[in-house]
């Protein structure tokens, strides 16, 4: 086929199947939002705006697709079929584009609607009849070139349609037209506007073939003509397209979306936008100001920009004097930017308000430090510096926070504590130190973090309240008058404020023992003695109260409360909670362990009143009495156990109430104890006599001690234990006292033997028993067990040694218990007797006595028949 006929057919089925396939498969939803449910202007615009593009992608796709069979009429010569082609696709595609009922969605429902549609019914009737005219009519001289073929006229006329608008368009579309293209007035004038510029375009395109002369293009020289000029509009509507389409910004393509003159308004913008968007040059950026700088509180960039202009002015050049207005300025721009720095520190508590930002704080610390800097040069400097220099601002920065921390001391903005109960001293003080701990918990979260490390911002801030608080107590100190204020004040000083300091956040940012003391010793001794007079009184206020309570419900005839078994009494416990407590405070308030423990110098005569509250128990001896003294032995154990452990009192007073508790504990037992004495009394008489060497007269002893043994209960367990110990012993010290008392005689081996099983015997069946009932006292089993061996012995230095290791155990056996010891053994010579007891005393002088070696035969005594034994004797 000719080049010329496949071309056309290209032409024309690019046109034909683009709108086949975009109208027959079109939704009917899209169709609805394609053609707009505005005004008749919106739907206009719209179906110009896709015949445009539909009419470039036309002509665009003519080189791309290839040739295709068309089916045209074979009689008609090929370039009447490929113009009948050309002149049927336009009313064809007109007519299926606008169906009936879709043209009145596009004409719109308003008054323009109707404007509308008569404007483009009389469009496509010009355009028919322009076609179908190509055929009827003769060929007659036109406004085109008739020295070219037709085909050539009516493709040059097509071509330079398309550029030539879309060129008018976009370069040279007037203010005033875009307004009316934005739909400022009614739609249908709009619309109207914009078809009557469209019918001018044609007739002007078409009337320029004449008129424009042939420009050179950069076509192919080698290639048809025909083929040139195509090659030409395709590469302007494909490169003006991409232009448009991939510098399209997000924000342009909104724009673009807008269903007002949606064309015009694109194209338009498109050229100011390329413009808007290129990127500044270096030339372009501009310094801020330093107007600029203070506005947005960028304080060390304004004093950078001072400074270089300081240094222009008296450094590089001679124009200081020369240029005085400068000089001027740059004094005033100095001023103002101090009032700022020095505004933003006296802000620097407010680090989390707008006025006063962490950076803006940190900007004018760096401002100072460039500004000490600068300060130095000029010292180096022969030059006559500025009226300004030295500015010393660091000076002028200790200064100006010296002022706000005075300010906040004296105005605190939390006030705490209770204020109706405190006077206002205590109140003043306390809110004071809310105020300080505040600031300084402040000083190290936020304000540390805008200085530098090396101006240690948080020590400054810690000695300016310092030295702040201290000069205020020296007020306060001479205007206090009442006790607690006194004591308040010394706690205060000693404890609160420590105490504040030494918390973990603070102690690590802060010297603490580079502050010193908040009052010095002339001021505080006073006050010290006042504050331990006090203590001290109170304390014995306190625990007399106690005991006046036991003394009055023992009067009342009220038995002690019993708890778990045991009687108790709170004498004990709250008096040793008072010392302690009140005790430790004033060892934390006064610094000092000596001047604390004054406070307890008349603990011993409290211990004294206690005892003879005692002792009157005992001497009155009512029914009740015996629950109140088990109640009693309770609370010397506690009372021994806190003196001996804590270190609360001067030695000679916790000697004294020591010495005290031991007598109320000894009276206690003997109290207790004796009644058990004089009921196993009929049992001890029967120890060392004949019948003690059968079984059952051991045995009764044993079964009455266990008896009495359960009446003893009723104290707490560790008092009921040393009573049980005490028992335990004075029953083997009178078991020892009678057997030595000599009324029974071993006057051979054999009874020596019997006497030995026996006093075995018993060693163990009273060890059991009092082991059974809480008794420590094993010791006391080998005192008998020793004994016994003694007697079981026959050969003297068997004897000798035995009685030696009795005497190393016990220092305390004398010649009289050695004496009474051997008369036991009947068989034994005087001379045995005396050799034995020589040799051992001998040993015992030269042997080193064990100063803590227990004391038992001390507690025996050896005594003649003559004279009566009394029970009594061994139990003090």
């Amino acid at each position: 086929m000719p080049k010329f006929e496949n071309t056309l057919n290209r032409l024309r089925e690019s046109f034909r199947w683009r709108r086949k396939k975009e109208v027959d498969t079109l939704p009917s939803e899209d169709l609805k939002e394609e053609k707009g449910l505005g005004d008749g202007s919106s739907a206009t615009c719209l179906e110009n705006e896709e015949k445009k593009e539909d009419e470039e992608s036309d002509v665009s796709s003519l080189k791309s697709k290839p040739a295709t069979p068309s089916k045209t009429d074979p009689s008609v010569p090929g370039f009447d079929n490929a113009l009948y082609r050309l002149r049927e696709s336009f009313p064809w595609r007109r007519k299926k584009e606008v169906p009936s009922e879709d043209l009145k969605e596009e004409k719109g429902l308003g008054d323009g609607s109707s404007a509308t549609c008569l404007e483009n019914e009389e469009k496509k009737e010009e355009e028919e009849s322009d076609v179908s005219s190509l055929k009827s009519k003769p060929a007659t001289p036109s406004k085109t070139d008739p020295s070219m073929p037709r085909f050539d006229n009516t493709f040059n006329r097509l071509r330079e349609s398309f550029p030539w608008r879309r060129k008018k368009e976009v370069d040279t579309l007037p203010s005033e037209d875009l307004k009316e293209e934005k739909g400022l007035g009614d739609g249908s004038s709009a619309t109207c506007l914009e078809n009557e510029e469209k019918k001018e375009d044609e007739e002007s395109d078409v009337s320029s073939l004449k008129s424009k002369p042939a420009t050179p293009s950069k076509t192919d020289p080698s290639m048809p003509r025909f083929d040139n000029t195509f090659n030409r509009l395709r590469e302007s509507i494909r490169w003006r397209r991409k232009q448009e389409v991939d510098t399209l910004p997000s924000e342009d393509l909104k724009e673009e979306k807008d269903p007002n003159n949606r064309s015009q308004k694109r194209k338009f913008y498109f050229k100011q936008k390329r413009d808007e968007d290129k990127p500044p040059s270096m030339d372009e950026k501009v310094t801020p100001t330093f107007e600029e700088y203070l506005e947005r509180q960028a304080f060390c960039e304004a004093t950078q920009e001072l400074i270089d202009r300081e240094k222009h002015l008296f450094w590089e050049t001679a124009e200081a004097e020369a240029n005085k207005e400068a000089v001027e300025k740059l004094a005033a721009d100095h001023k103002a930017l101090e009032e700022h720095v020095w505004q933003i520190l006296q802000q620097s508590f407010s680090l989390s308000s707008e006025e006063a930002s962490a950076s803006a704080l940190k900007s004018a610390v760096k401002a100072i430090n460039l500004e000490e800097e600068q300060d130095q040069l000029w010292k180096q400097n022969s030059q006559t510096p500025p009226a300004w220099r030295p500015s010393e601002w660091k000076k002028h920065h200790d200064k100006v926070l010296h002022e706000l921390v005075n300010g906040r001391m004296d105005n605190p903005s939390s006030p705490t504590g209770d204020q109706v109960n405190q006077s206002t001293i205590q109140a003043t003080i306390q809110s004071m130190g809310k105020q300080l701990k505040d600031d300084l918990q402040q000083v190290v979260e936020k304000v540390n973090n805008c200085y530098p490390p090396e101006m240690d911002i948080c020590n400054f801030y810690a000695r300016q309240y310092h030295q702040t608080v201290k000069a205020r107590l020296r007020k306060i100190v001479g205007s206090v008058g009442s006790v607690d204020d006194c004591s308040f004040l010394l706690q205060w000083v000693k404890e609160s404020y420590p105490e504040i300091l030494e918390k973990p956040e603070l102690a690590s940012n802060i010297n603490t023992e580079a502050l010193g003391n908040l009052l010095p010793d002339e001021l505080l001794k006073p006050l010290e003695e006042q504050y331990l007079s006090k203590q001290q009184s109170d304390l014995m206020i306190y625990i007399g109260r106690v005991l006046d309570e036991a003394k009055k419900e023992w009067d009342q005839g009220k038995e002690p409360t019993r708890y778990d078994g045991c009687y108790v009494s709170p004498v004990a416990y709250d008096v040793i909670q008072l010392i302690n407590g009140i005790v430790t405070s004033a060892h934390i308030t006064v610094r000092d362990r000596h001047k604390a423990q004054e406070i307890t110098s008349n603990l011993t005569d409290f211990m004294q009143r206690y005892k003879e509250f005692h002792e009157d128990i005992i001497r009155q001896n009512k029914p009740h009495s015996k629950a109140f003294i088990k109640a009693n032995l309770s609370c010397v154990k506690q009372f021994r156990d806190f003196f001996e452990k804590h270190d609360l009192f001067p030695e000679n007073v916790r000697e004294n109430c020591l010495q005290v508790l031991t007598e109320m504990k000894q009276s206690a037992h003997t109290y207790l104890l004796t009644p058990v004495h004089k009921i196993l009394k009929p049992h001890y008489q029967k120890v060392g006599t004949s019948d003690w060497l059968k079984k059952n007269t051991f045995e009764k002893l044993l079964n009455s001690t266990e008896d009495e043994l359960q009446e003893l209960q009723g104290s707490s367990q560790s008092s009921y234990q040393e009573l049980i110990g005490q028992l335990h012993q004075e029953v083997t010290v009178e078991y020892v006292q009678r057997l030595l008392k000599g009324e029974v005689k071993l006057k051979d081996k054999d009874r020596q033997l019997k006497a030995y099983e026996t006093v075995q015997e018993n060693a163990e069946r009273l060890h059991e028993l009092f082991a059974r009932m809480g008794s420590k006292q094993d010791w006391l089993k080998e005192i008998l067990t020793k004994i016994a061996e003694v007697l079981k012995l026959q050969d003297i230095p068997a004897i000798q040694m035995q009685i030696v290791s009795l005497g190393s155990a016990y220092p305390d056996l004398s010649e009289k218990h050695v004496s009474a010891l051997l008369k036991l053994k009947a068989n034994l010579s005087k001379a045995d007797k005396k050799t034995i007891k020589t040799t051992v005393l001998d040993i015992l002088k030269e042997s080193h006595t064990n100063a803590e070696a227990q004391t038992f035969f001390s507690k025996v005594e050896v005594m003649s028949r003559s004279y009566p034994l009394c029970i009594s004797s061994c139990c003090g």
